[in-house]
């Protein structure tokens, strides 16, 4: 039963199924896709939408990736989660996270706040919008923690990580720092660029978040590799 819904549940965005094969054969994810799937048929919910576990890796291909914003796990409440990290589909209101984000991004490019919560745009441009975790139960932050979400996220910082062109490593609180640096993969002297900053929440955006000024560093770093910068603004 295992290997019948395993290719069903881990159907990702073809480049990154390339990237990922050898990761995708490891027992732990036959074990996730049982646990997930028993998740989904449970009486409690489970977000984000079964059909959007992935959704960032579809609207951000592996060789289409310029940056890495690193989140925790998807938000636990009705209609917010969509599979990328802090966004929300349009009609849902900002969480405060990303009403902070929000902040600094007016105070370092003058963009003004979005009518909006939804970060589509950004991805699509190759803004890779990635949660530790892929999916949590209704109103339970991290109850999926410790069933493999973590491995498979190693896995793709490592793949990126190996990767000739280089990525943007946005990272926001510490379990995003963590991400990295207990990564078997990451090298002191990686040719990838790490921006590092308090989390854009409400307890510790006051901390380095706000004024860190990333937005802009983000752009310049792209400008000088000779890469089209994002278009941070939402329309």
């Amino acid at each position: 039963m295992v290997e019948e819904m395993l290719p069903q549940l881990f159907t990702l965005e073809p480049s990154w199924q390339e990237a990922l094969k050898d990761e995708l054969q490891k027992p732990y994810i036959a074990q996730l896709a049982a646990f997930v799937e028993q998740q989904y048929r449970g009486p409690v919910p489970i977000y984000p939408p079964k059909d959007l576990i992935f959704n960032a890796f579809w609207q951000t291909p592996f060789n289409k990736v310029k940056v890495l914003i690193m989140g925790q796990d998807p938000y636990h409440g009705p209609g917010q989660s969509h599979g990328l990290c802090f966004s929300v589909p349009r009609g849902i209101p900002a969480p405060p996270s990303l009403k902070n984000i929000y902040k600094e991004l007016e105070s370092d490019l003058h963009i003004p706040k979005a009518g909006h919560g939804c970060l589509l745009s950004w991805a699509k441009q190759g803004v890779l919008l990635l949660n530790t975790m892929l999916t949590v139960r209704h109103k339970e932050p991290m109850s999926h923690k410790g069933h493999g979400w973590e491995l498979f996220t190693d896995a793709v910082v490592a793949a990126l990580e190996k990767r000739a062109d280089p990525v943007i490593f946005v990272l926001w609180g510490r379990s995003a720092q963590n991400k990295i640096t207990r990564n078997p993969q990451w090298g002191t002297n990686s040719r990838h660029f790490v921006l590092n900053a308090a989390h854009p929440s409400p307890l510790s955006a006051h901390n380095g978040f706000l004024g860190c000024h990333h937005f802009s560093q983000i752009n310049k770093i792209l400008v000088d590799q000779g890469k089209t910068p994002i278009d941070w603004s939402l329309e």
